[in-house]
């Protein structure tokens, strides 16, 4: 097969990906085989090409945003030996949580995203900028029919984790919530934000972003470090600048809390303890659980919620990286490989 392959970090610019040929990958006893319709570009796969995060794994076929059917299934899958409900032609998601122990207190609780043992796709294995990955069955997630691959594969992380920043941030039905930076993610928790009633402000460096947060109904648009006009129960920090953190805490009023949505900031500027004080609290928001993905699938097809793309080819890979980076992509970069 084909596949975009990460071999050392540079920046998006210079293509870090090159497109060569790889054997087709085989299932594991507890894996199954999935053929790739299409996977969408995140922020975090930008992150690991240009080295902001550090690899796990070189050689490595990025890409945790997968739509797909699955065509093979491992020995223990296909006995049921593995416990796990799996048939050739399912349609599934593959999304960042690759694996967790299920043992551990973080496991126990409900947090798998904490796990020490965790894997992640696309970072510590391959992942979908390729015609087939492999994945653990107990980790794929089913789509409901009729799922365009184009509109769902930004669900699957942008959409899981915007979910996620919502609950950590406590905000409730009705509040008042700040989102900071609108780009995939973003995008599908204003919906979700909007359906229970919250009053949304959005601040972002971009006027085409802050007439789009105004058409998908947040109640007020401005620029980092713009005050919205009303005190904040809660805020939620997209943007991986720490600048944009302390913006937040401005807004947000005594006994709110800033999430913040990054797995790579690049440092919080000090800021004066009033900002803090008044039992503000600054949260972070670690990656999802597969629950978290499974919830979002299905408000998804029950509101829906709809997804701004921009579809590129496999062989654009580099293209929709070094435009990701320069900001230059409208809602999520798709690659349509399948």
């Amino acid at each position: 097969m084909r596949a975009a392959v990460l071999h050392s970090p540079q920046p998006a610019a210079d293509g870090p990906l090159d497109l060569i040929e790889r054997p087709d990958p085989e299932p594991g006893p507890d894996e199954v085989l999935v053929a790739v319709e299409t996977c969408a570009v995140c922020r975090t796969d930008l992150q690991l090409c240009e080295g902001d995060l550090e690899p796990q794994l070189l050689p490595i076929v990025p890409g945790h945003q997968v739509v797909g059917t699955v065509v093979g299934l491992g020995a223990d899958v296909e006995s049921g030996g593995s416990g796990v409900a799996m048939m050739v032609g399912d349609r599934v998601g593959i999304a960042w949580i690759a694996s967790a122990c299920g043992a551990c207190r973080h496991c126990r609780r409900g947090y798998e995203n904490l796990c020490d043992e965790g894997r992640n796709t696309g970072w510590h294995r391959d992942g979908g900028f390729a015609p087939l990955v492999t994945a653990r069955a107990g980790f794929v997630v089913p789509l409901p029919p009729g799922f365009d691959p184009v509109g769902a594969a930004p669900l699957l992380c942008g959409g899981a984790i915007g979910l996620r920043s919502l609950r950590v941030s406590g905000i409730e039905p009705g509040g008042r919530l700040g989102l900071y930076g609108f780009g995939a993610s973003a995008t599908c928790a204003i919906q979700i934000a909007v359906h229970r009633g919250c009053e949304v402000y959005v601040c972002t460096r971009s006027e085409a972003e802050r007439q789009r947060a105004l058409e998908l109904g947040a109640v007020w648009a401005g620029g980092y470090g713009d005050l919205p006009p009303e005190r904040l129960d809660a805020a939620v920090t997209f943007a991986p600048a720490g600048s944009v953190v302390v913006d937040a805490l401005r807004a947000v009023d005594k006994g709110g809390v800033v999430a913040i949505n990054a797995i790579h900031l690049d440092g919080i500027p000090a800021f004066d303890y009033s900002l803090l004080w008044g039992e503000r609290q600054l949260r972070s928001v670690a990656n999802v659980t597969r629950a978290d993905v499974a919830e979002l699938v299905g408000l998804a097809a029950a509101l829906p919620i709809i997804t701004r793309t921009e579809v590129f080819p496999l062989e654009a890979a580099n293209e929709a990286l070094a435009r990701l980076a320069a900001g230059q992509v409208s809602g999520a970069a798709v690659l349509q490989i399948g």
